[in-house]
């Protein structure tokens, strides 16, 4: 039987600790943020790509032009991340066996990332949550959520997301060390942008 992976990125919010321009729009390495994120996702072995919107729609979409996916438009953004999740989760395709949940601000993130997770993920019989870790143990994003899971994503709402979620399931996950702690940063504030850049 074919499995196929899914992915939802979160591009809903309106970045408010970034200042008056949305985070997701800011140049990095000549591209907007979320068009860096999105392309390492579609190189990956992701079947199917949910770009989940809300603030910015039509700037964001924009900014993806070209690129390999699809969209779920948030009306409810405001109310915060759980109810990105559970709207891009109910968009993936019925085919979708497991799938990612990627914020839109990790500028770092990898196809190579991607895949070495997806890789566990098949270790754990496609059975175990699977996400990255820092070198200290602390959890960090994106994560891959194996179906049976999905109706419990779709339920999220507020600013909590998926975390709660996460603690609860802490016995059916596994971790992933990862040793560059900047392919693991979001960014939230500009300053976080400019540390960023400098690393370019």
């Amino acid at each position: 039987m074919t499995r196929t992976l899914g992915a939802i990125v979160l591009a809903a919010g309106e970045s408010k600790r970034f200042g008056p321009k949305n985070k997701l729009l800011a140049d990095v390495g000549g591209d907007p943020l979320i068009r860096r994120v999105v392309r390492e996702v579609s190189h990956s072995k992701i079947d199917d790509i949910v770009i989940v919107t809300g603030c910015n729609e039509y700037q964001i979409t924009s900014a993806l032009a070209g690129l390999s996916v699809r969209y779920a438009y948030n009306r409810n953004w405001r109310s915060g991340m759980g109810t990105s999740i559970a709207a891009g989760i109910a968009m993936l395709r019925a085919g979708v066996d497991a799938a990612f949940v990627v914020p839109g601000d990790m500028p770092r993130i990898s196809t190579s990332l991607l895949n070495q997770l997806a890789e566990v993920f098949e270790t754990s019989l496609r059975q175990e949550i699977v996400f990255p870790e820092t070198a200290q143990g602390q959890q960090r994003n994106p994560v891959l959520w194996p179906r049976r899971f999905f109706l419990e994503l779709m339920e999220l709402s507020g600013e909590v997301g998926a975390k709660k979620l996460l603690q609860a399931r802490s016995a059916e996950c596994r971790a992933v060390s990862i040793v560059d702690p900047w392919a693991l940063k979001d960014i939230d504030t500009l300053a976080d942008l400019e540390a960023m850049r400098a690393r370019e």
